[in-house]
Parts: C-alpha cells; sequence; structure tokens
C-alpha cells in the first residue's frame, strides 16, 4: 500500500509517499481500504515536533493522521462477519496512521457510513463534527443569544454558524479575507464580517450590540477583542487558537463584567454517550441534512501541499486527503 510517512520532524515537505507492506487486522480488528483520511491542525504541530497537547510525539517514521473513511475488505479474528464489505468511518485514537491506503482498527471503534454520504463528509462529521457538537451542547445558545463566531470558515466554526442559527438565535459568522467570508452568506448567519478588516469590531457593534455568546476558535487578538465585544454576563467558550495563543481573559473580565469563560478541554467526555455518542448523533445529523460540513479535499500524494494550505490559513474548512 501507499502511504504518507514523516521520517524527520520539520517542515510540510518532510511529508512522503512510501510504499508499505499491506495490513493484516488483528484480534478484534478490520482493515479499511481507505478513500479519505482527515488533516487536524494538531497533525500539522506535531510534524514539527510540537508537544503540548493531548497526543504525544510519534516514533519516527510515523504515518499521520487519525480519521479515516472507507470499505472494510478483511476481518481479524472474532469480528462478526457482517462488517465485511460495509461503509465505514473510523478515529484511530491515539495511534496515527491514517494517511495511508489501509488502515487496521479495532471493531468498536467503527461507525456506518449512509450510502449517499460522500467519504469526505463522513471524515469530517466523526472528527469535526463531534467537536463541533459537544461546543454546541455545552453551550447551547437560545432564541434571545447573540452568538458570535469567530473561525466560522473553519471545520468547527462552519458547523457551529449552522447549529447556531437552528435554534433562532441572532448569528455573526466571522472569518478572513473577501473569499472565506463570500462562503459564508448562504450558511444562514444574520451577519458576515471579515476580521481580517480593522472595522469588524465597530460593524459587529454596531450591527447587533455586541455577542452573548462566543464560541472562539481562533485566540490572539481576534480572541481578545471578540471577548471585549461581548456583552456583561455573556459567555466564552474557547476550543482552539488557530492564531497561534489562546486568548487573553483575565480576572478582572471574569469578575467585573460577570463572564463565564471555559475551554472545552475534556468537558466533552461528561456528555451523554460521551465522544462515541457525539461521533454518532454528529454522523446522524449529516445524513439527514441538519448542518454540512465545508471540505478541502486534496489527493494523498499532496498531504504535504494540505498542511502548508491549512497552516497558511488557505484551506477553506476540514481539510481531507482522498485516497481513491
Amino acid at each position: 500500500m501507499h502511504a504518507i510517512r514523516l521520517h524527520e520532524f520539520g517542515p510540510a515537505g518532510n511529508l512522503v509517499l512510501d510504499e508499505l507492506p499491506d495490513l493484516s487486522p488483528g484480534p478484534g480488528q478490520v482493515r479499511i481500504v481507505v478513500a479519505a483520511s482527515g488533516v487536524h491542525l494538531l497533525d500539522t504541530a506535531l510534524r514539527r515536533g510540537e508537544a503540548g497537547g493531548p497526543i504525544p510525539l510519534p516514533e519516527l517514521p510515523t504515518v499521520p493522521g487519525r480519521e479515516v473513511a472507507g470499505v472494510v475488505d478483511q476481518l481479524g479474528p472474532d469480528v462478526d462477519g457482517s462488517w465485511l464489505g460495509r461503509r465505514v468511518v473510523a478515529h484511530l485514537g491515539m495511534a496515527p496512521g491514517g494517511y495511508a491506503e489501509q488502515a487496521a482498527t479495532p471493531v468498536d471503534s467503527l461507525y456506518p457510513v449512509p450510502e449517499r454520504m460522500s467519504w469526505a463528509d463522513a471524515v469530517a462529521a466523526v472528527g469535526t463534527g463531534r467537536t463541533a457538537l459537544g461546543i454546541f451542547e455545552l453551550e447551547r445558545p437560545t432564541a434571545d443569544d447573540v452568538v458570535l463566531v469567530p473561525s466560522a470558515a473553519g471545520g468547527v466554526g462552519w458547523l457551529l454558524v449552522q447549529a447556531a442559527a437552528s435554534t433562532g438565535a441572532t448569528v455573526v459568522a466571522a472569518a478572513r479575507g473577501a473569499d472565506r467570508t463570500a462562503r459564508l452568506r448562504d450558511l444562514g448567519a444574520d451577519l458576515v464580517v471579515d476580521y481580517g478588516q480593522p472595522e469588524w469590531v465597530d460593524q459587529v457593534r454596531d450591527r447587533v450590540g455586541g455577542p452573548t455568546l462566543v464560541y472562539d476558535g481562533v485566540g490572539g487578538p481576534v480572541g481578545r477583542a471578540a471577548l471585549e465585544l461581548t456583552r456583561p454576563g455573556g459567555r466564552f467558550m474557547m476550543f482552539g487558537w488557530s492564531a497561534g495563543a489562546a486568548t487573553r481573559i483575565t480576572t478582572e473580565d471574569l469578575i467585573g463584567r460577570g463572564l463565564t469563560a471555559g475551554w472545552l478541554g475534556q468537558r466533552m467526555r461528561a456528555l451523554p454517550g460521551g465522544i462515541p455518542g457525539l461521533a454518532a448523533r454528529s454522523l446522524e445529523l449529516a445524513g439527514r441534512g441538519w448542518w454540512r460540513p465545508l471540505v478541502s479535499t486534496y489527493p494523498l500524494a499532496e498531504a504535504a501541499r494540505a498542511h502548508a494550505d491549512l497552516e497558511g490559513r488557505r484551506a477553506l474548512g476540514k481539510v481531507v486527503l482522498i485516497t481513491r
């Protein structure tokens, strides 16, 4: 099989296409002929050799990636024969190996993929979708809320805009650049702003008076500006920092303005059904069209370009590698 391997930590160009032996599933495992695999921002940090997140640095050489979709073509011992030939998607967990034409994973990690769902959408739903759903369920808006999503053109933010709009809340979708904001205008947001423009804060304040709930996946100066826009008594949910640093929050912000701030972290695990339940519900919601993921696809052999575009914030939505 062909796979993308990293032999040395460093720039995106260190990701190379190698030929490796075919995989054989072990007890309780299946082998998947991979049609699509997900790329995460965390993958780029691990590729650079930067630890500090929930996943430790891998031993080299390594095949990155943890989200795969495809067809089960081989069963390990003790696996029900009904899985053979089924369309599935899986999150590989702590073990990498997704950027490849084959993946082996425990049968318990599989989720069926409806015939009408694309492989790329399935990959987006099982990883990015479960995160967005967890954020939404932990801080669910009401029709009285004004919701600001500063990373609305990213994979999670794109879904959060749709989820918030479904509640009747007033939704402000923010992204950087005319190409990104143009894509947001059909999502149901009440206001779309370009946070790369200096007047974006005034636009939000003038149109909606400031948010009561912020889903912050950007951090840095943009996240801080969103925090300062938030009305007294508002909520501020952080789930990432694509700008490179988390939003700075002080005690005065919390006490003086009565804000509630939280970090997603491990809180999803406490929701009913935990993370597997969120993934299953995300796939179900995508399957019936309640939300639709935004994906940018690249051939498997161009994983280096996918990483470079993700790091350079040129890719829209969830980045997915297509193998067939």
